[in-house]
C-alpha cells in the first residue's frame, strides 16, 4: 500500500505541493538525452534552482546551439560500434576544461597542445577540442572533467553516457535476461553551497575541499520535490531532466545508476529487492554468453562515486500475503496481468480502521486495493487518480533527503505502480 508512515506524515503543504506535481506529470519508457554519434558540447556558467527558493552557480557541459547552461549535461546516447566525436568549446572565463570518458579508449584532436594531467584541455577562449573513441561496450558510463576534477566536478562539469546494444534498445545488454520495458536514469550528485559561492566572488583560489561540507543531492540535476515536475518544465530551464518512475505491476524496469558526485549514495528503493545485472559497463556474467548469471539482489544500491550499476526492478505484489486487485473469496473472474495466483481472492490479513480514524493524504485513494477507490472525504486522495500505490525511492542517508536543512527534498522521489488497465506510456 502507499508508504503512509513515510508520506502521510509530511507537512500538510509540502504533501499538497508534491502531488499536484504527480498530478502534472509526464511519463517516459526511454531516457531523456540527445542522441550521436557526433556532439557539440559548451562549458559555460549558469544558474540552477533549489525547491528552498535557492539559487546556485554552475558550471555547464550545455549544447553549443542553445542559450543556456544545463544540469547536469547532456545525457549522450550512441549504440554499440560507434565512432563517437564530442566537441568541447570553453564560454568560462580563466578556467581550463576538459573531458575524460571513463571506460571508453579517446584520442583527442589536436593533442598534445594543452596535455594537462590526464587529457587534452580547452583554454578559455581557446580553439575546441574533439573527443573521439569507439563505443565498443554497451552499457551505462558517465563523462566529467578531467581538469581540477575535485572543483569542476562540484560545480557541474558532468553527464551521462548510455551505449545501446547492437541486440536493440529494448536490452541493457546483448542478452535476452537483460531485457526491460521502460528505464529511469538516476545520476546521483551533491553541492556544497558555499563552494559555488566562493566562485562566484571570484575567490575560487580560496576553496577549500578539506572543509566540504554538501547541503543539496540531486536525481539528475533536481532536488526533490522537483525531481517529479515534468521533463523540460519551464520553471526549471537550467534542470531539464526529472525522475519519476511509473510502472505497471509485472515491468522489468531497468534502472541506470550513476555515482556522478564526490560522495557515496546509499539508494534505497521501497517495494523489492532489485537484480544487479553489471557494474561500471560490465555485465556480470561467468561467461560472454551465459548472460548475468553471477547478478545479485539488493534493496539498497550502493552508488559508489565514479561507478555505475545497471539493474532490473520488478513488482508484481507476490508473496504479500492478500490479492492487491481486491477480488473476493468467491470471485471467479481471472487473474490481472502478472497477479500472484496464491494470493487471488485473499482478504488482507488486518481491519481496515473507521475512515473517521483515518490520517489521509492527497496519495490515498481511499482503499487499499490498486485501481480502486474509497470514501474520502471532499477534496482528498485528488493527486492519485488512477489509485495507484507510490513508494518513496531515496538516499537511505537521511541526511541527504533536505534541502539545506528543510525537510522533504534532497535526493528523493516517487515510485508509482498504475493498475494494468492504465496508459502510461507517453
Amino acid at each position: 500500500m502507499i508508504k503512509k508512515s513515510k508520506i502521510l506524515g509530511f507537512h500538510k503543504s509540502i504533501v499538497i505541493a508534491i502531488g499536484f506535481m504527480l498530478f502534472a506529470i509526464d511519463s517516459h519508457a526511454a531516457i531523456e538525452g540527445i542522441t550521436g554519434p557526433v556532439f557539440y558540447l559548451s562549458a559555460r556558467a549558469d544558474n540552477l534552482s533549489t525547491p528552498d527558493g535557492g539559487s546556485i552557480l554552475f558550471w555547464s557541459y550545455a549544447e553549443t546551439d542553445k542559450s543556456i547552461g544545463q544540469y547536469p549535461g547532456p545525457t549522450l546516447i550512441v549504440t554499440e560500434g560507434d565512432v563517437v566525436t564530442v566537441n568541447l568549446l570553453n564560454e568560462l572565463d580563466d578556467v581550463p576544461v576538459s573531458i575524460v570518458f571513463p571506460g571508453q579508449v579517446v584520442t583527442t584532436v589536436p593533442s598534445g597542445d594543452n596535455p594537462g594531467l590526464i587529457t587534452e584541455e580547452v583554454p578559455p577562449g581557446g580553439d575546441p577540442v574533439a573527443y573521439t573513441f569507439t563505443a565498443t561496450h554497451p552499457g551505462t558510463y558517465m563523462y566529467h572533467s578531467g581538469t581540477r576534477m575535485e572543483l569542476e566536478l562540484e560545480m557541474g562539469l558532468v553527464g551521462a553516457l548510455i551505449v545501446r546494444p547492437v541486440k536493440g534498445e529494448a536490452f541493457a545488454y546483448n542478452h535476452a535476461d537483460t531485457g526491460f520495458n521502460r528505464e529511469i536514469l538516476f545520476l546521483l550528485t551533491e553541492m556544497d553551497p558555499l563552494i559555488h559561492e566562493q566562485v562566484a566572488m571570484g575567490n575560487m583560489e580560496l576553496v577549500d575541499f578539506t572543509e566540504r561540507f554538501t547541503n543539496y543531492w540531486f536525481i539528475n540535476g533536481r532536488a526533490a520535490p522537483d525531481t517529479m515536475r515534468s521533463v523540460n518544465d519551464e520553471l526549471l530551464p537550467t534542470q531539464p531532466y526529472n525522475c519519476l518512475p511509473i510502472m505497471h505491476p509485472g515491468d522489468q524496469v531497468l534502472l541506470r545508476i550513476i555515482g556522478a558526485g564526490s560522495d557515496l549514495h546509499p539508494f534505497h528503493h521501497h517495494g523489492n529487492h532489485s537484480k544487479i545485472i553489471a557494474r561500471n559497463g560490465r555485465m556480470l556474467s561467468s561467461t560472454p554468453e551465459a548472460g548475468p548469471d553471477m547478478a545479485s539482489y539488493e534493496f539498497t544500491i550502493q552508488a559508489i562515486p565514479g561507478q555505475t550499476v545497471d539493474s532490473i526492478f520488478e513488482w508484481t505484489g507476490e508473496e504479500l500475503g492478500w490479492d492487491i486487485y481486491g477480488h473476493t473469496t468467491d470471485d471467479e473472474s481471472t487473474l490481472e496481468a502478472f497477479e500472484y495466483a496464491q494470493d487471488h481472492g485473499k482478504p488482507i490479513p488486518t481491519v481496515t480502521p473507521d475512515v473517521r480514524d483515518l490520517v489521509r493524504g492527497p496519495f490515498y485513494s481511499g482503499s487499499p486495493y490498486l485501481g480502486s477507490s474509497g470514501p474520502l472525504p471532499p477534496g482528498d486522495g485528488g493527486f492519485n487518480l488512477n489509485n495507484g500505490m507510490v513508494f518513496m525511492w531515496h538516499s537511505h542517508n537521511e541526511r541527504e533527503m533536505v534541502n539545506r536543512g528543510m525537510f522533504p527534498g534532497g535526493m528523493m522521489t516517487m515510485l508509482i505502480i498504475e493498475h494494468p488497465l492504465v496508459d502510461i506510456n507517453p
